[in-house]
């Protein structure tokens, strides 16, 4: 027996200022009515499905059990394929293209259940048009989801290893320095880095950041407001990982960082005082 949903979660780079976002909801609507459509964010810079699988795999622990719709596609209308993805026993549906944007939640999910293509027709909508599978494809395919479609029905099974691979860079560590980067920056300016707290084991309170041509020493801090004025801030922020912060002000603004920026931390030499920014130089990394 298909299970049933009664809660679809919406991500996508749509933005808010044209009609897609609305659209998308109406359709939902007009095939699953009783359902609850929750906004999970639409302003993932366009086209970055890096940028938005990791919105997802972010929010992924605190999401109601149902549908994930997902749309960052910058692919639309090509052979890339649309999905269902299934994981946990069935606990959650996503939904979206094949394009790497589902697969960092799948992977911390433990991998799918069943994966489909979304190739019947009679769940989508009718239409000319190949820039809109939002609406023509993955919206319908999430409502009768919602109704109790089973997901066999939406289209043929695919092997869950065939399904594009995320795009989730990882940390190293080399000669006690940990490599890493920018994942998120936050609308207050805080930085997160995909660097988890257990990797800074044998670190002092005091660290060195090393940032594109500078350094500056930050101190782990339990929570922003314990940053002192002109003093940087190493915290570890509500979805577990390090994030270099100041306390209200945007550190990504003070040292110019954005997604995919490298961050080096290492150990503050005894004759640095804390504070002082010093230029440096970054050898090449390796593709």
């Amino acid at each position: 027996m298909a299970l049933r949903y009664d809660t679809i979660t919406f991500l996508s780079d749509y933005g808010l200022t044209d009609g897609f976002v609305g659209v998308v909801h109406s359709v939902i609507r007009s095939i699953a009515p009783e359902v609850a459509v929750i906004d999970l964010t639409h302003g993932i810079e366009p086209y970055d499905v890096r940028g938005g699988g990791l919105a997802l795999a972010r929010s992924a622990p605190y999401l109601c059990p149902g549908v994930v719709l997902a749309v960052i596609d910058p692919a639309v209308g090509t052979s890339r394929r649309p999905i269902a993805v299934e994981i946990g026993g069935g606990a959650a549906v996503l939904v979206g293209p094949d394009n790497g944007l589902l697969a960092p939640v799948v992977q911390l999910y433990g991998g799918a259940s069943r994966a489909v293509e979304l190739t019947n027709e009679v769940y989508r909508l009718p239409t000319d048009s190949a820039t809109f599978d939002g609406r023509d494809i993955f919206a319908p395919a999430a409502a009768h989801l919602c109704m109790g479609v089973e997901l066999t029905d939406l289209g043929p099974l695919v092997d869950p290893v065939s399904l594009f691979p995320a795009m989730v860079p990882l940390p190293r560590e080399e000669e006690g320095r940990i490599h890493g980067e920018v994942l998120w920056v936050d609308r207050y300016g805080n930085a997160q880095l995909n660097i988890d707290p257990d990797e800074l084991v044998g670190f002092d309170e005091h660290v060195r950041l090393v940032f594109d041509d500078t350094s500056r020493t930050a101190r782990r801090v339990p929570a922003f407001a314990a940053v002192a004025p002109g003093e940087v801030g190493l915290i570890v922020d509500s979805y577990g990982l390090m994030a270099v912060v100041l306390d209200r002000a945007s550190a990504a603004a003070e040292f110019g960082l954005r997604a995919g920026s490298a961050v080096t931390i290492e150990g503050v030499d005894e004759d640095r005082r804390p504070g002082i920014i010093t230029p440096v130089t970054i050898s090449p990394r390796p593709v």
